[in-house]
């Protein structure tokens, strides 16, 4: 079971939030740089391995910087990734660009950055020596097991998902590289999301592993090394546990030993892309009591609202609510929590019991740094705020501002508007 703590009290928020109005996300770096250590520790028996970290999941630079520092990698699927990856200082293969429907101008980006391409289709082999003007030498192809392996509530059933080549397409993609004169061969899958079981990327990494024999003894060539994706999950309730990573670790590398060693395999090196168990459990959207609605039920409504934090309205997701300064009072009201949005599922819980609250309380939204404040928006005109990250000293630093309503219009060509206030 995990406990839900906040690093900050409420003097020291209270003084935080003098100089940086909520809403805002802050990040905890030392408890996020010991989770790094522990993801690249329970890996350290396979040479080569690395862990790219999906910037999707946080696409700040100070974040990126912060975990190159810890050995990772990027995993990027878009042009500005990319951007982002070479001005914290990632090229070449600390670089793996995973895109679908990708446009020919991103895979000359990523080519230029030495990044490994991570192809999506068969039709992408051409696509890309069309772009390219050749194809690169090392490739890495995503497969799609389809009903072969059972997906998760969050990705779907493989067969349903977009992603990827079929076990046929696989064989002939690597074929058609080898004889266009690729030199190295990467494998790639991701069939799952936010997964809690620990068996499950142990029998994911099995899949691969059987898959790269087969391609050795159909096609010839030797996969290099094979990237089991990412997925793995974070115990959003409180009653849920952590996935062991020492124990998917031994697992693996118990899989590893019985099929590969002893093949001309038994030297591949492993790769992950995993992003929200890395910084999701150590982000918090951190908001304040605005208004207390009582009508057919108990409404509390924040300053913050499903721009800032899209998961609770978009698929239901569960992220757990404290109120600093309340540790200690009974959770007895029954309550949904709001946003401002003209939607009415623009609620971060609902029937969620809180201790009695009050305008201005302030209120911690738990393991929001991942997916937070990376899929935010602008619907209602709505601004987002602030990213914060408390160094290992205890300074706050923020690394990223709050958007204002002249970064909003700024894309608008419209005569009069700058200066333009109500």
């Amino acid at each position: 079971m995990s406990e839900k703590s906040f690093p900050l009290t409420k003097e020291q928020l209270e003084e935080l939030g003098r100089a940086y109005p909520s809403p805002f996300y802050i990040y905890d770096e030392k408890a996020i740089r010991a989770n790094a250590r522990r993801l690249l520790s329970a890996f350290s028996w396979n040479t080569g391995f690395r862990e790219y970290f999906a910037v999707k999941a946080t696409p700040n630079p100070y974040m990126m910087k912060l975990l190159a520092s810890e050995g990772f990698g990027a995993d990027c699927s878009s042009g500005p990734e990319l951007r982002l990856s070479a001005l914290v200082g990632l090229e070449g293969e600390q670089v793996i660009f995973t895109s679908n429907d990708t446009p020919a101008y991103e895979y000359k980006q990523a080519d230029a950055l030495g990044a490994i391409l991570n192809l999506d289709d068969i039709t992408h082999i051409p696509f890309v020596e069309e772009a390219l003007g050749r194809l690169p030498e090392t490739i890495c192809f995503r497969y799609n097991p389809g009903a072969l392996r059972e997906g998760n509530a969050i990705i779907g059933h493989p067969e349903e998902a977009k992603y990827g080549f079929t076990r046929e397409q696989i064989l002939e993609g690597y074929t058609i590289a080898r004889d266009k004169g690729v030199k190295r061969f990467g494998l790639h899958t991701m069939v799952a999301s936010n997964e809690l079981d620990a068996s499950y990327f142990i029998e994911t990494a099995r899949m691969l592993f059987e898959l790269a024999l087969e391609i050795h003894e159909k096609v010839g060539i030797k996969i290099s090394f094979i990237n089991l994706g990412g997925g793995i999950g974070i115990p959003y309730r409180p009653e849920e546990n952590a996935v062991d990573l020492d124990a998917v670790g031994q697992g693996i590398q118990m899989v590893y030993d019985e099929l590969l060693q002893g093949t001309p395999l038994d030297s591949v090196a492993l790769a992950l892309e995993c992003g929200r168990m890395v910084t999701g459990p150590y982000g918090y959207l951190v908001s304040k009591v605005r208004h207390v609605k009582h009508t057919y039920k108990h409404y509390i409504g924040l300053d913050a609202c499903m721009a800032n934090l899209m998961r609770p309205g978009m698929y239901g997701a569960y992220h757990h609510i404290t109120v600093p300064g309340k540790e200690q009072v009974v959770y007895d009201q029954i309550c949904d929590v709001t946003g401002s949005l003209c939607e009415n599922n623009d609620k971060f819980a609902i029937d969620r019991a809180l201790p009695p609250l009050e305008v201005g309380d302030w209120v911690v939204i738990h393991d929001a740094g991942a997916h937070g404040h990376s899929m935010g928006f602008n619907y209602n005109g709505k601004l987002r705020c602030a990213e914060l990250l408390l160094r290992e000293n205890g300074e706050v630093v923020q690394i990223r501002r709050a958007e204002t309503e002249d970064d909003l219009f700024a894309t608008l060509d419209f005569a009069g508007l700058d200066g333009f206030q109500v």
